[in-house]
C-alpha cells in the first residue's frame, strides 16, 4: 500500500519545510542547533500536521542517526527496551534518534526508562505533543529537554506546498496534473493550518479527477467538496478548545461583536453548543452584570431557545445574545465583590454570625442578654435602618464598590440619600 502524499512529500532542506519560520528561518536558534549537528533532546509542542514529525525525520537524516518512532498511545515499556537493545548493534552505531509522538500518554515509569539513555547521549529524544508540555510531561524529561512551540501554518505557505505537491504527483503518475484557478488557495485555507490535511485533500482531489489525454485538471468544485469543514481544528479536551472559548469570552468582554461571532461560529461548527452557551451566560453575569442586570434573564432565554431547537438553528438566538452582550455596558463589580469576600473567608476572617441575625435559639438561664434583638427594616422609613450584619472581626469590611455605569451610580445615589453616608 502506498504511503499517503503527506509522508512522501518530504523536504530536502530546512527551507523546504512548510511554515515555522519563527523556528527555522535564517539565524533562528533551532535552525542553528540543527545545522551544528549537535542536537540535544527536544520537545516539539503544537497542533497536528504542522511539521513536527517531518522535522524530526530531517534531523535524523542530517545527523546520520537511526530514526526510531514510537507513539505514546500504543507503545509499551517493552517497545522502549527494544529500541534501547539496538544501541549495541550495527544499526545503532551512530546513535539512535527516538521520535516519541504524543509523549503525554507515556506514564512516569515509561518516561523514567528513557532517562539513563538520554542523559548519556546514546539516545537523542525528540518528543512531540499537542498538549502543553509543562502540564503533561514529567519534570525529569522536561529538565533534560528544550521545548519549541510549533504554530499553525499560514495559508500562503500551505498554498505553495500544495503547488509543489501537485508537481510531485505529476512526476509519480507520469501525467500532467494542473489546478484550476483558486484550487490551491481553497485547499490551503480549508486545512486550518494543517499541512497533512492539505496534502490529503490534494491527493483525494487528484484521485477523484478523471484523466483525459494523459492530463488531470483538478476543478475548484472538486477541491471544495473534498476540503469542506477541514478548517476546523478542535479538540474538546485539548489546548485549542480552551483557546477558542477563552477568546470567545474575552471578545465579548472587550465589546468586539465581530470577533465574538467568529469564535461562536467556530464553537458551533465543531458542534460544541454546551461551551458556547455556558461561556455566554458566564459573560452576561461576570462582565455585564449590574451595569445592565436585565441582560441575565434575556441571555438565559436565548440559551434556553438554542438548546430547545438545537443546531443549526441555535446559532440565531445565540448570535442575538452575543451581540447584545458585546454592546451592553460593562461592570464586573459583582464578581470582584464576591471574590473579595471569598478571599477573606479563606484567610479565616469569619467569626460567629451576629446574635441579631441568627435563627431564633432558646436562651439559657445563664444568658444575660436574652432575645434576638433583630431590627426589622420594613418597620422603618424607606424600609431601612442601621444594624450590624457582618461578624465582629470584619464588621468594617467593604467588598462591593459601585461601578461607574448609570445603573450602579443610580443605586449609589439612592442609598447615600437613604443612609445619609458617603458610599
Amino acid at each position: 500500500m502506498q504511503k499517503p502524499l503527506a509522508d512522501r512529500f518530504r523536504p530536502q532542506s530546512l527551507d523546504d519545510i512548510v511554515g515555522q519560520r519563527h523556528l527555522l528561518g535564517e539565524g533562528r536558534p533551532l535552525r542553528k542547533i540543527i545545522e551544528s549537528g549537535d542536537v540535544p533532546n527536544l520537545i516539539f509542542y503544537g497542533p497536528s500536521g504542522v511539521g513536527k514529525t517531518t522535522l524530526a525525520a530531517y534531523i535524523a537524516r542530517q545527523t546520520r542517526k537511526t530514526l526510531k518512532k514510537l507513539n505514546g498511545t500504543t507503545a509499551s515499556t517493552a517497545d522502549i527496551k527494544e529500541v534501547v537493545a539496538q544501541l549495541n548493534t550495527f544499526e545503532g552505531l551512530n546513535g539512535i534518534l527516538l521520535y516519541l509522538d504524543e509523549i503525554q500518554y507515556f506514564n512516569k515509569k515509561q518516561q523514567q526508562t528513557l532517562l539513563e539513555f538520554i542523559e548519556n547521549g546514546s539516545i537523542t529524544l525528540i518528543a512531540s505533543t499537542t498538549e502543553n508540555p509543562y502540564f503533561y510531561v514529567y519534570n525529569a524529561i522536561l529538565s533534560r529537554s528544550t521545548v519549541f512551540e510549533f504554530k499553525s501554518v499560514e495559508p500562503q505557505e500551505v498554498r505553495r506546498a500544495v503547488i509543489r505537491a501537485a508537481e510531485l504527483l505529476s512526476q509519480e503518475q507520469g501525467i500532467e496534473i494542473t489546478l484550476e484557478d483558486g484550487c490551491a488557495a481553497k485547499i490551503a485555507t480549508g486545512c486550518g493550518g494543517d499541512v497533512r490535511k492539505a496534502m490529503n485533500a490534494l491527493e483525494l482531489s487528484a484521485i477523484a479527477t478523471d484523466c483525459i489525454d494523459g492530463k488531470k485538471h483538478i476543478l475548484l468544485e472538486t477541491a471544495e467538496a473534498l476540503s469542506q469543514k477541514s478548517a476546523m481544528r478542535y479538540d474538546r479536551d485539548g489546548d485549542e478548545h480552551y483557546d477558542i472559548v477563552s477568546a470567545y469570552q474575552k471578545s465579548m468582554r472587550g465589546s468586539d461583536p465581530d470577533a465574538a461571532l467568529h469564535y461562536l461560529g467556530r464553537l458551533l461548527e465543531a458542534g460544541d453548543l454546551p461551551s458556547a452557551c455556558r461561556r455566554l451566560m458566564v459573560c452576561a453575569c461576570e462582565d455585564v452584570g449590574l451595569a445592565y442586570p436585565q441582560i441575565i434573564p434575556i441571555v438565559k432565554s436565548c440559551v434556553d431557545i438554542a438548546q430547545a431547537v438545537g443546531l443549526p438553528e441555535a446559532r440565531i438566538p445565540l448570535a442575538d445574545a452575543v451581540i447584545l452582550v458585546c454592546n451592553a455596558p460593562k461592570s464586573n463589580s459583582g464578581c470582584v465583590a464576591v471574590d473579595k469576600a471569598i478571599r477573606d473567608i479563606r484567610r479565616g476572617n469569619t467569626g460567629p454570625v451576629p446574635r441579631q441575625l441568627q435563627n431564633m435559639h432558646y436562651d439559657g438561664e445563664d444568658n444575660e442578654n436574652k432575645g434576638q434583638h433583630y431590627i426589622y427594616p420594613h418597620d422603618y422609613p424607606n424600609h431601612y435602618t442601621y444594624q450590624q450584619y457582618l461578624p465582629d472581626i470584619i464588621k468594617d469590611s467593604r467588598y462591593y464598590q459601585y461601578g461607574e455605569n448609570k445603573n450602579e451610580q443610580a443605586f449609589k445615589a439612592y442609598w447615600e440619600k437613604i443612609k445619609g453616608i458617603k458610599l
